[in-house]
């Protein structure tokens, strides 16, 4: 299998990456096709031998083509590749945003799956939702599916417009994590830990907790439940945040983001 990578950025070498250490694919099946040549050395040193800064027919010998540059790329991108790319090809796209109609229709392709993979796919622990056009084979499904999960796990939905809720909940969740770990962190310096301190006591107390309910079969309400004692320190914060509406709070948040998705995607 012969797999062309558009875009060497973040998103772009953590799949290459990702594939070689699964060993999915070797160096030599992977081809990168990157706009910037400052880019060349810092490739190279990686490992990659098949580099390119202008498309070309190299572009029909690969079996997948990943679309892994910014949205704002897109018209400029598929103008210069659409002669290259052949109706035979499977199209993988992880910009966000642009629908697998405006792909197919702008590159003449039909074989084409969108996934939406978050922040920790830089660490293999992405959550992926993706989907596809009918004309794509089960077959060729599964191994797409396959080189996606080698940067974490993922969901395949029938529906594309479930796209823009995985950028809601997983694309953008890291952000409302690591927004709660700071205000935790906050917290603990004012009570008097150190900085590092504090880091510590947030960082590990996350990854505890993770680390706990993956291991059981305990739901989060049961595990809450559990750990607030009645008239206790964990009932008291609690009832803090249930007074000021902080469940409703993110459950908008969320709502929000998911509507600003659905905005980008239709201006593209």
């Amino acid at each position: 299998m012969k797999i062309l990578i558009i875009g060497a950025g973040n998103m772009g070498l953590t799949y290459a990456k990702g594939f070689l250490r699964s060993h999915i694919v070797n160096k030599e099946g992977i081809m990168i096709l990157e706009k910037s040549v400052d880019k060349e050395e810092s490739l190279r040193d990686l490992g990659f031998e098949n580099i390119y800064f202008t498309p070309g027919e190299y572009i029909k010998n690969a079996d997948l083509v990943i679309l892994a540059v910014k949205p704002q790329n897109t018209q400029e991108l598929f103008e210069s590749i659409k002669e290259y790319i052949g109706s035979d090809q499977v199209v993988l796209s992880i910009m966000a945003g642009v629908k697998m109609s405006t792909i197919s229709e702008c590159l003449g392709v039909n074989k084409i799956i969108r996934a939406m993979p978050n922040l920790a796919s830089q660490i293999g622990q992405s959550m992926t939702v993706f989907t596809s056009t009918d004309d794509v084979t089960r077959i060729e499904l599964v191994m797409v599916q396959n080189l996606i999960n080698t940067t974490g796990k993922s969901i395949y939905t029938g529906e594309e417009n479930m796209l823009d809720a995985a950028t809601a909940i997983s694309g953008s969740g890291p952000a409302y994590v690591l927004f709660f770990m700071d205000a935790l962190y906050e917290a603990a310096k004012d009570m008097g830990f150190a900085p590092s301190e504090a880091g510590l006591l947030v960082t590990q107390t996350f990854k505890g907790t993770i680390d706990l309910y993956n291991r059981s079969n305990h739901s989060a309400k049961e595990w809450i439940q559990k750990v607030a004692s009645k008239g206790g320190t964990t009932e008291a914060a609690l009832n803090s945040f249930e007074s000021c509406g902080l469940q409703e709070n993110i459950k908008e948040g969320a709502i929000s983001a998911l509507k600003r998705a659905i905005e980008l995607s239709e201006v593209k």
